[in-house]
């Protein structure tokens, strides 16, 4: 039975690690209707984002490869730090640098009190209420050209929010970027980019821990959590595309209206008992 939820979970992370509905609170919301009815652990949802920012590499690999070179260049002196793709190396460096440092300081926080579902459900609407206003306000002239160091310190601070489950690390990302006038695909596009030095540490890190067996991994063994990463990459490189084709024609308000949905839902199910914060 644990192979089959590891393989829903997996599922689950895919379909929306990429959209602004957070995967952390879906993983956490799940997680309690299963038969073992446990919150699949701050562990088990880190390594498996593995799997989804895997699918960011090969979907941007040339993208990524040119912005490498080119900030790799401008240490060598060889490339201008002017230069755009050098620029966008130093901007996701820049930006990565809020959630480490935030991630450190309140781990105990985030793998534990921060994962009651009461929190969760209030975080999914406040931030579904604050994304409509900034798909409905911001000008969305900027494109990723016009990304300037303030900035990237701002979308770094909004990632910072998503280790909060229910904000969403693509929600809150994209939120400031619209809300800084970018329009909805450049700030979907750098949200995927910025994501991957901060997902891939914290995914290696809770690894580390529990193949050492310092830290613990939930009710799904390694093996288990293996199939739900491998699951969570073939289905969230499939969403990547399909989201990015989305937003070129169409605003947010599908996702807000879910997340608002979601989180009475929950208030709902929280208070008639029916599922345990």
């Amino acid at each position: 039975m644990n192979w089959i939820e590891a393989a829903l979970l997996g599922l689950v992370q895919g379909l929306t690690e990429f959209l602004p509905i957070s995967s952390s609170a879906h993983l956490r919301i799940v997680g309690s209707f299963l038969p073992n009815a446990a919150d699949p652990g701050a562990a088990f949802t880190a390594i498996t984002q593995l799997g989804t920012e895997t699918a960011v590499i090969v979907y941007f690999w040339r993208d990524i490869v040119r912005i490498v070179k080119a900030w790799s260049g401008s240490l060598a002196g060889r490339v201008s730090r002017h230069d755009p793709d050098a620029r966008m190396g130093w901007l996701v460096i820049l930006g990565s640098l809020p959630i480490i440092v935030l991630g450190l300081l309140f781990q105990d926080q985030i793998e534990s009190v921060l994962r009651s579902l009461w929190i969760v459900a209030t975080t999914l609407i406040v931030f579904g209420l604050i994304l409509a206003v900034a798909d409905a306000v911001g000008k969305q002239k900027r494109d990723l050209t016009h990304l300037t160091y303030k900035h990237g310190i701002l979308y770094g601070l909004a990632q910072a929010m998503a280790l909060i489950p229910g904000v969403s690390r693509s929600g809150g990302t994209i939120t400031a970027g619209l809300l800084m006038g970018y329009t909805r695909e450049a700030a979907a596009r750098y949200s995927f980019l910025l994501a991957i030095p901060a997902v891939f540490g914290s995914g290696l890190y809770q690894l580390f821990k529990v193949v050492t067996k310092e830290g613990v991994s939930g009710p799904y063994g390694l093996p288990e959590t293996a199939l739900a990463t491998l699951i969570a990459f073939v289905v969230g490189y499939v969403i990547i595309g399909w989201f990015l084709k989305f937003i070129s024609t169409r605003s947010y308000r599908l996702f807000v209206w879910y997340r608002i949905f979601l989180g009475l839902a929950l208030y709902l199910l929280l208070g008639f008992n029916v599922i345990s914060a």
